[in-house]
């Protein structure tokens, strides 16, 4: 541990020498925090702002340090603040240290708890300078206003309020709560990925190492490990892993049981798989692979070679002849037996069929029958669930133009078909686009307005997988799709309602989208949905009331008398979570109008908020007690 006590003999050599020591060790723990550089994405933010103002500290160390030279200028008394600042600092390094070499699942799942790591490092910073005595120790006029500069910074960002990223938060929920067993939640979990770079085989790679060290930092397999586990199974799929092969731990324990020698050459494992290839294959960047690790990588919709993460000018794979017979020969003089693998020439000849298959499918989209549509565009709905290769095997035959003329087709179970194969397809991202470029969204929002119950279910859930892309967003907006969707969270069964609330949070974090959605009338179905504890859906609709608070008009219409009751009716009544999202809610208005903060005093909640600050989730304590401090502005409360 490091030491924390420094003599505190006045005036004597000893107690310059070694606060000079300290002195250098806190320059050095500054450099340190500046020489991180992988930030999680989502403290990444505040890990460069503390960092940046830390460097600030510099040259006001550099002065202390050249009077500390001088022993006439050092007291027992006058050095005691480099204890409390050294232990700021360390606080602040494990801090940045643990955002920069941390499990991100973990990070993302306790962002508030972070957050309140950061408001204390900020509280112990500026409780630590506020003991130095510029004067005495000869800092400059110009250093003492840069400190008290960074002081005021760190004041400001201990009050922020904003939200973290409500897209993330909102992406976690519906990951951690859904049960119906529906493939676009894929989508999901794909967004989740790339939010949490979290998406190539280097990424997944120091991710688990990360979580094994949490785990058992942690001593044990909690609630929360088996969820993080959980979580990072379901990306390393998406990104064509096979559960089997583990990403952590040494190669001779991990894949090269079958070998009795540990001495294979590198060059002879595949990267992906690290396993000696039977069947290697070069691709665009020259890189060589086993062919079955590859494909299943290419399968899972993946553009960039695994090894050096460049984009692939093609995905042709060409057999590395010269490799295979190296090791043949490397087999035959160690006595080593190749594994036996289904041969490629089936897998091949399967894939051939398949192709002619889905051809087949997508001419027959165009048929003059219509039993020959309907009978593809099904099969191609079954194709398109099936598998990640499907969905861009249907796409590169030409099946997203076909599918997207049927949208149009004056038959409702036809529709219902096609704008499910359609959502299926989304979950490719390259799909989205195509699927956007050839004009889909006017028709889907057409559906959404007139089809069976499940076309507009799938419908609503279609747009909100293609407005996970920025550009999609403004287009369902300008296509007048939110009227619909709000509809349909009005007055559609409760599957519908719910795939209504999770486009309509994905459309509203576009800020036209916003007064769009207010206009269509999206608050009152909210707030209805706050009253309807039977649909389970109360944290879906405050977290979407609080990107509306963000908004003027937003404000204005959530911000009732009547609302403000609920709110504090669920801060005093609801579940942890219901609370957490109250309590931000209700910050959003008060921040902007005191006197809806006056009129939840008058509510009661001020002793539900003091409990929460006690009891409630890490967010939900926070929010409280910033309201509580708003609140106290307002009004003197005892």
């Amino acid at each position: 541990m490091e030491r924390q006590t420094i003599p505190a003999v006045s005036g004597s050599p000893e107690v310059g020498e070694e606060s000079e020591v300290v002195v250098r060790e806190l320059i050095e723990v500054i450099r340190t925090v500046g020489s991180y550089d992988g930030f999680r994405k989502t403290q990444r933010k505040d890990c460069l702002k503390l960092a940046r103002r830390l460097k600030l500290l510099v040259p006001l160390l550099e002065e202390i340090r050249d009077q500390l030279g001088n022993p006439s200028n050092v007291s027992g008394s006058g050095s005691n603040y480099l204890v409390g600042l050294k232990k700021a600092l360390v606080g602040a390094k494990k801090l940045l240290k643990n955002c920069n070499h941390g499990s991100k699942i973990y990070l993302a799942m306790e962002s508030e708890a972070v957050m309140s790591r950061f408001h204390a490092v900020y509280d112990k910073l500026n409780q630590a300078l506020d003991g130095i005595r510029y004067d005495e120790l000869g800092v400059s006029v110009e250093v003492k206003e840069q400190v008290e500069l960074m002081r005021m910074q760190l004041q400001r960002a201990k009050g922020r309020t904003d939200t973290q990223d409500m897209e993330l938060a909102m992406d976690m929920m519906v990951v951690f709560s859904k049960n119906e067993d529906r493939n676009a939640d894929i989508a999901i979990f794909e967004r989740l990925a790339n939010k949490l770079e979290l998406h190539t085989i280097a990424d997944l790679k120091a991710e688990t190492a990360a979580i094994r060290k949490l785990e058992k930092r942690r001593g044990g397999h909690s609630d929360t490990m088996k969820r993080i586990f959980d979580l990072l199974g379901k990306f390393k799929q998406i990104a064509g892993i096979d559960e089997t092969v583990s990403l952590d731990g040494p190669i001779s324990t991990r894949t090269l049981q079958r070998c009795q020698s540990s001495l294979i050459p590198n060059e002879f494992l595949c990267p992906i798989a690290l396993e000696i290839m039977t069947d290697p294959v070069i691709v665009a960047t020259g890189q060589t692979y086993e062919r079955e690790s590859i494909t299943k990588w290419l399968n899972s919709n993946h553009r960039t070679c695994p090894k050096t993460g460049q984009t692939l000018d093609h995905l042709s794979l060409a057999p590395n002849f010269a490799l295979r017979n190296l090791i043949l020969q490397w087999c035959e003089k160690n006595n080593f037996e190749l594994p036996k693998k289904d041969s490629y020439a089936s897998c091949e000849s399967c894939s051939s069929e398949l192709m002619e298959e889905i051809s087949s499918l997508v001419r027959d989209l165009s048929s003059s029958q219509p039993n020959a549509r309907r009978d593809a565009v099904v099969k191609i709905r079954m194709l398109s669930k099936e598998n990640p290769e499907n969905r861009i095997l249907i796409a590169n035959n030409g099946g997203i133009p076909g599918l997207v003329q049927l949208l149009y087709y004056p038959d409702s179970k036809i529709q219902e078909h096609t704008v499910t194969a359609l959502l299926n397809l989304s979950i490719d991202e390259t799909n989205k686009r195509l699927i956007a470029r050839e004009g889909a969204i006017p028709a889907i929002i057409e559906i959404l307005q007139n089809g069976t119950d499940e076309a507009r279910e799938n419908s609503a859930a279609a747009l909100f997988s293609l407005s996970m892309l920025d550009e999609n967003k403004t287009l369902v907006g300008n296509f007048n799709g939110i009227p619909p969707l709000v509809n349909l969270l009005q007055h559609g069964t409760t599957r519908g309602k719910k795939d209504a609330a999770t486009a309509l949070f994905n459309l509203s974090s576009n800020q036209s989208n916003k007064s769009k959605a207010i206009k269509a009338g999206i608050i009152p179905p909210l707030l209805r949905l706050l009253d309807d504890k039977t649909l389970g859906m109360i944290d879906e609709a405050l977290s979407i009331l609080l990107h509306l608070a963000s908004h003027p008009e937003g404000r204005n219409e959530i911000g009732r008398l009547s609302v403000i009751e609920t709110l504090v009716e669920i801060i005093r009544n609801g579940t942890p979570k219901n609370k957490e999202c109250a309590v931000s809610v209700l910050l959003e208005l008060g921040l902007n109008n005191s006197a809806l903060a006056l009129a939840a005093l008058q509510f009661g909640v001020y002793e539900p908020l003091k409990e929460i600050t006690i009891t409630g989730t890490n967010r939900a304590q926070r929010k409280a007690n910033s309201l509580l401090q708003h609140m106290s502005k307002c009004e003197h409360i005892p």
